[in-house]
Formats: C-alpha cells, sequence, structure tokens
C-alpha cells in the first residue's frame, strides 16, 4: 500500500519546470502559467527560430515560494537541476564545471509586461577559478572577465540590494584611470582588475565575499526574481496598471550567448514596423560588444539597425546594415517570419 501510494503522488507530481529548444517537444502554451516571455520562447522554438536552449520555471512555483514564505521547496530544487541537466545536454557543457563551463542567465518574465520593473542576472556560473578556463577555452580575457565583472554588480543588485550605481562609479573611475574611452577599450588584464575591485567593493558593503559555488548563486537568483514581484517599484506598478497581485512571475533560465564576446558581436532591440506610425519599415538599435539591457540604459548611444532609420534620426554611426549585411538579412527573414506567425507587428530583442 505504501508503495503504491508513493507512485500515485508521483504521478500527480506538480511540474514547476518546463524546458525549450527547437529539438524538444513544445511545452503547454500557457500565458498563465509559463509568463510572457517564456510562452514567447517556447513558441518562437517551436518555428525554427534561432533561440538559445532553456527553461521555464513556472508562475505557480512563484505563487508557492510567496505563499508559504520559505525557501524552493525540495521538489522545485529537483525539477530545476534536471532541467539544467537537460540543458547541459543540449550546450555539450556543464555547469559549474572548470573544463567545459555552462553559463546562463536568469529573468523574470510575468504574464503582462513589465519594463523595467522585474530582474535579471546574466553570466550565472563563473567563479574565480571558473573565469580563467573560461579565458583560456574562448581564448578571449576580455569576454571572460567583462562578463564575471558584470555578473558580480548585477548579482549585488538584484540579490543583495547593493545599489549598482556604486559599480557604475566605480567602473566609470576605472576607466578614467586607465585613459580609456570606454569599458569596451579596457583590456583583459584591465578587467581581470577590476574585477578584483568590484569584489572589494562587494565584500566592504555587504560584509561577506561574493559567493563561489555557482549553485549558490544560481539558486539565489531564481529566489531574487521570485521576491522581484513583490517589490515596491513593481507593487506600484502592478496598482497603475492593474495587474492582478496573484499572477506572479515565471522566471527563464536560458544559456548565454555573448554580445559582448568581440566588436562583431552586438546586442540590440527593434520592432517589425515603425513603432510610431506602423509604417512597414524596420526599426530599431543595437550596440556593439555589449550585454543585455544596455542598448537601452542610456550609459552609450546606440547604432541605428539600417540606413533608412540613419536618415530618419540624423545619426552619425554606422547602422548594422553597412557593418554586417549577411547578419542584417539573417535578422530580416527572423522578423518576417515573427509577424506572419503572430499576424501582428512584433518587438524583440537580439544578440549577436
Amino acid at each position: 500500500m505504501v508503495q503504491a501510494e508513493t507512485t500515485r503522488q508521483q504521478k500527480t507530481q506538480t511540474s514547476y519546470v518546463f524546458p525549450f529548444s527547437p529539438k524538444l517537444a513544445i511545452p503547454p502554451l500557457d500565458l498563465s502559467l509559463l509568463g510572457g516571455k517564456g510562452k514567447n520562447l517556447a513558441e518562437m522554438a517551436s518555428i525554427g527560430l534561432p533561440v538559445p536552449p532553456g527553461m521555464i520555471i513556472s508562475t505557480e512555483a512563484c505563487n508557492d515560494y510567496r505563499k508559504y514564505k520559505s525557501d524552493l521547496k525540495q521538489e522545485l530544487q529537483r525539477q530545476i537541476r534536471s532541467g539544467l541537466q537537460v540543458l547541459e545536454g543540449q550546450m555539450d557543457a556543464k555547469f559549474g564545471s572548470e573544463q567545459r563551463p555552462l553559463l546562463v542567465s536568469v529573468r523574470s518574465g510575468a504574464r503582462a509586461s513589465m519594463p523595467g520593473m522585474m530582474d535579471t542576472v546574466l553570466n550565472v556560473g563563473l567563479n574565480d577559478k571558473i573565469v580563467k578556463r573560461f579565458a583560456e577555452i574562448y581564448d578571449n580575457a576580455h569576454l571572460a572577465y567583462d562578463s564575471y565583472r558584470r555578473l558580480i554588480s548585477m548579482y549585488a543588485d538584484i540579490v543583495c540590494h547593493l545599489d549598482r550605481k556604486l559599480f557604475q562609479e566605480c567602473l566609470e573611475d576605472f576607466v578614467r584611470k586607465c585613459h580609456k574611452e570606454c569599458e569596451t577599450d579596457l583590456s583583459g588584464d584591465e578587467l581581470e582588475s577590476l574585477c578584483h575591485i568590484y569584489q572589494e567593493l562587494y565584500q566592504r558593503e555587504l560584509g561577506e565575499p561574493f559567493p563561489q559555488d555557482p549553485e549558490t548563486v544560481f539558486f539565489n537568483s531564481i529566489r531574487a526574481v521570485f521576491e522581484s514581484w513583490d517589490s515596491e517599484r513593481a507593487t506600484l506598478y502592478r496598482k497603475l496598471h492593474r495587474i492582478p497581485d496573484d499572477w506572479g512571475t515565471a522566471v527563464v533560465v536560458q544559456a548565454m550567448v555573448f554580445g559582448n564576446k568581440n566588436n562583431a558581436s552586438a546586442t540590440g532591440v527593434a520592432f517589425t514596423r515603425n513603432p510610431a506610425s506602423g509604417e512597414r519599415v524596420f526599426y530599431g538599435e543595437y550596440l556593439i560588444n555589449a550585454q543585455g539591457e544596455e542598448v537601452v540604459a542610456g550609459i552609450r548611444t546606440p547604432h541605428p539597425i539600417n540606413e533608412s532609420q540613419k536618415e530618419m534620426t540624423g545619426s552619425k554611426l554606422t547602422s548594422l546594415e553597412l557593418s554586417m549585411p549577411e547578419v542584417y538579412a539573417q535578422l530580416l527573414k527572423t522578423v518576417n517570419k515573427l509577424e506572419k506567425h503572430y499576424c501582428d507587428m512584433q518587438d524583440i530583442e537580439f544578440t549577436i
């Protein structure tokens, strides 16, 4: 009887984690369960678009966490670890390994869009040892240490609630001392030194060292995204826009792709049409050698996505259409496929 009861409980166990990739069966496209970002990523993967593989931790998991005011359930942790193993197999990499490290992003994805309200942690999986090996594997110390310094500042901000301005001021001061124009001009050695400075700032302000266990950073980032749903700014935003408190947020975990790899890499945002007029003109902007939300952060001036927009805005910067014509052509095919699939104008985020 005990064995039968155990089997019955396993069969009715709630699914909290939904892996996705072009090679996997599509999860249930339930907006209330997967959140907007998760649903759209899973759907785009299902129609063959180049979406990095990942997993969605459902809004149910978030609401359980909020309801019981406790740590992540053991069953949820088990499912997350299982989803991470699936991702490791897809990427032929191992999370927390020095040999072939897997890095992931941890992002919020509520049912309704809440621009600037929710949280993101990038480059999760790095520590002092792994970053050295990562630099060797890619033969790119700039990428490795630039990614690590971003992780330290994001984790300090999102998980530990340390003002990210402290790190931005630290970065600007360091760039000046190195006599460089901006952070993209810093060498790998200089960025390694900056990581040490960031860690000193972290320990000075928080009274403890930056954690070196990638799993600790990973699960703390998930907890922080769940908790961001009840942050003061998110709560106020929901009141203003009449979004129910009980929706919760999903968490999207994805394999990292690196727009900060070199000057042939970039990150950007775009619309399939002009968002002001609705005219069928591809419209957007991008930043070379950048990552995450930098393109909309106002720290660096973004480039226009094409010559039409360059002429319209009077920008003096090189368009993606001219600097990377093959990439631009691929992006055009992707946005046309998106608009045809969804039968409406789309806004997208992309990484090169």
